[in-house]
């Protein structure tokens, strides 16, 4: 099934989803206590930050999503 809908409202869509997922991101990594996704996720893995796979896992899926965003939001513009 195709929609159709004014660019512009499609890139504010994507935009306030992509914004959603950055701050879900940024909350995982304050949760413990890092700046960066990939120490995040290598900590995580190796065992460093205990009881932390769950959100790895969040936080894995996250920036995937983020990432398809993104490249929707080229299309876009």
């Amino acid at each position: 099934m195709n929609v159709s809908m004014k660019k512009e409202v499609a890139e504010e869509l994507v935009t306030f989803k992509l914004r959603q997922i950055q701050i879900l991101i940024e909350e995982i990594l304050q949760r413990w206590n890092e700046k960066v996704i990939e120490d995040f996720l290598e900590k995580a893995k190796d065992g460093t930050l205990h009881e932390a796979e769950n959100d790895a896992i969040e936080l894995k899926q996250l920036v995937f999503e983020e990432e398809k965003l993104q490249n929707l939001l080229k299309k876009l513009v």
